[in-house]
């Protein structure tokens, strides 16, 4: 059983023995099946359609792979999340909504998907279906390290945006231990803390005795315009300019020269959260925790707390309605930002769909002015299916958008371009306005869970 909303990303593959496009309508039928879905009413879908999903899907690989001239190597059709929610939290509309709003800001709008939300358990979930195509055809879904914690903490940010459960980080003594090494050191920080050696300690007189010196400590140097030194066991030469500030060769000459000091390389330590939420002591109890476990609760809740007014004190909030002022100010401005991204990615996929479109429908147009003349000729059409297919997806597209006029592909890679620039920019804006929105809630819940703590303990005492 499901307490809180949980997410799981799965790449699908290829059955043995099954054509891709059977494995495809398989894996779509599943998550549409009308005994889950409310006879379909609750499947949503983006740039496809939730009847023909499946040979969509296998029309955008065909095109992909006539557009590119590569043939998929993986067994990979497509990608699969899934995201279940706490039992009676959510209605099955609503979940459809999260549900389309996690692959939507998941995928960027670049890959086809539905989402179809199943009832037929005690907890409600999305089964999310996205192509392992692009819309423009031109490229892969690239399945990244660590890309289901992605999901999963961009599904936390969307439930708390609406305002459901998540999965809370356990306490310590609930934590699975496992053994800690050490953090491994990098090339690059043991070439730095060698420079730094040398530097500080040997005193070299000029360049080419510090290059002497890094030999003798087993590097391999090569001169030139940019000189780099590979260690044992290192597969690339490091330039000394990219090792950062005051490790450039003009730098370390300086240094050796008497003109400035050198500065050894120092690591900065991960930021540190200032404060975590507080533990619910009520909810756990009555889960069955000991009240050994509520002692440690009390003990956490009230450090964090404390962390908590620091917080407030710092950002110069005095009441709960200035919070709140803040919370919504921060929540606009955090949506604000959120609405330009998707509308300018929105924007930049029909643009990125809209020049395949162009560009298939000029390279293919002979062939179909010759299969016109042929007077529709079903043994043209064979010969020729994927250039026709193409053409008349590319025409059914322009009569769609009741274009009258095409416009030019370099007009519309300007505008990309520029989106793209846009986009960039307003990027550390969104994660500057989503840290902020997220530390104000935090602490707006922690206010109102330890004002209700209070208020339980104090009505206990007068029942008493």
């Amino acid at each position: 059983m499901v307490k809180l909303a949980a997410t799981r990303l799965i790449a699908l593959h290829k059955n043995k023995g099954k054509s891709v496009a059977a494995c495809l309508k398989s894996r779509t039928d599943y998550a549409q099946n009308p005994d889950k879905t409310q006879q379909g009413e609750l499947v949503s879908s983006y740039e496809c359609s939730p009847l023909t999903v499946d040979e969509e899907f296998m029309l955008s690989k065909r095109q992909y792979e006539l557009m590119t001239g590569r043939r998929q190597k993986s067994d990979v059709i497509a990608y699969q999340i899934r995201q279940s929610f706490k039992p009676g939290e959510i209605t099955a509309e609503e979940a459809n909504k999260v549900g389309y709003e996690l692959a939507m800001r998941f995928t960027k709008g670049k890959y086809a998907f539905i989402v179809a939300t199943h009832t037929d358990r005690e907890h409600i979930h999305n089964h999310i279906l996205y192509n392992s195509t692009a819309l423009d055809s031109t490229r892969k879904f690239r399945d990244f390290l660590l890309s289901g914690l992605a999901v999963q903490r961009l599904s936390d940010l969307i439930c708390l945006e609406h305002q459901l459960s998540v999965i809370e980080i356990k306490p310590y003594r609930e934590r699975q231990k496992r053994t800690l090494y050490p953090p491994k050191e990098s090339n690059r920080d043991k070439l730095c803390s060698v420079i730094d050696g040398i530097l500080l300690n040997e005193k070299p007189l000029d360049f080419e005795i510090f290059l002497q010196k890094l030999e003798q400590e087993g590097y391999e140097v090569k001169r030139g315009k940019h000189t780099s030194v590979k260690g044992a066991r290192q597969k690339r030469f490091i330039r000394f300019r990219t090792l950062g500030a005051g490790y450039s060769e003009d730098e370390i000459k300086a240094v050796i020269a008497g003109e400035v000091e050198h500065r050894p390389h120092q690591k900065q330590p991960p930021k540190e959260q200032p404060f975590h939420l507080l533990v619910d002591i009520q909810a756990k109890l009555s889960e069955g925790k000991s009240e050994g476990y509520a002692q440690w609760a009390k003990c956490y809740s009230l450090k964090e707390m404390s962390k908590t007014l620091i917080f407030l004190q710092e950002n110069k909030i005095g009441s709960i309605e200035e919070m709140q002022e803040r919370v919504n100010a921060a929540t606009a401005r955090y949506h604000e930002l959120g609405d330009f991204i998707k509308a300018a990615e929105q924007r930049m996929a029909k643009i990125a769909v809209l020049r395949a479109h162009i560009v298939n429908y000029a390279r293919t147009r002979p062939v179909y002015d010759a299969y016109r003349k042929a007077g529709y000729s079903k043994k043209f059409l064979e010969e020729h299916r994927e250039q026709i297919t193409l053409h008349k997806a590319a025409k059914a597209a322009f009569d769609e958008a009741s274009l009258k006029k095409l416009p030019k592909v370099k007009e519309l890679d300007t505008e990309y371009s520029a989106l793209l620039s846009q986009k960039k920019a307003t990027y550390p804006k969104y994660r500057k306005a989503r840290d902020e929105m997220q530390e104000l809630k935090k602490a707006q819940k922690n206010v109102e869970l330890f004002f209700a703590e209070k208020k339980d303990t104090k009505e206990k005492s007068q029942t008493r």
